[in-house]
């Protein structure tokens, strides 16, 4: 497999798992999405919320826009997905997934370097696959995040590993 297409299936698994979260999630009674509980975030539809600022915020990254243009954006971000229902949610992260698919297809080189400007980290030369992994990853800890607050709540989580997604894949096959 190709550094292109890894960093494809890589994305395309975030997806996935996202989408089987929402699918879970459309399963459970209306009042688990906005239930206050003790967490990384106080609800699930936070939790949510700040995964797609996230989303919009690195996809912009690594489409090289500058800060100056991003920065005044986040407030718009943060807005588009407070007080939504699952099902909206679930729409707002497969428009964000389209506009992300249409970018990875625009990026012939996913190892290119590239350096960004963190305003509290600093500087850091690195490569777009790096940050699409961060991507990935951040995805990942969050969706662990929201089935801690599910069992808070007494409900199950739904199995979102790499795993899964590799042997449905293959299953599809």
């Amino acid at each position: 497999m190709s550094m292109r297409e890894h960093s494809h299936q890589l994305y395309e698994y975030h997806v996935w798992a996202n989408e089987r979260l929402f699918a879970h999630l459309e399963q459970l009674p209306k009042e688990v999405f906005d239930a206050e509980v003790t967490s990384v975030f106080p609800s699930v539809s936070q939790t949510l919320g700040h995964m797609y600022l996230f989303e919009q915020l690195y996809m912009s990254v690594l489409a090289e826009v500058p800060n100056e243009e991003i920065f005044p954006k986040i407030p718009d971000w943060t807005k588009e997905a407070q007080g939504k229902t699952v099902e909206e949610m679930r729409r707002l992260f497969a428009e964000v997934a389209e506009q992300f698919r249409d970018l990875l297809r625009r990026t012939p080189d996913p190892d290119k370097a590239m350096t960004i400007e963190h305003p509290k980290y600093g500087r850091l030369d690195t490569h777009f696959s790096d940050i699409l992994r961060h991507v990935v990853n951040h995805g990942t800890y969050h969706r662990g995040n929201v089935t801690a607050m599910l069992r808070q709540q007494g409900y199950a989580g739904v199995p979102t590993d790499y795993m899964f997604y590799l042997l449905e894949r293959q299953a599809e096959e």
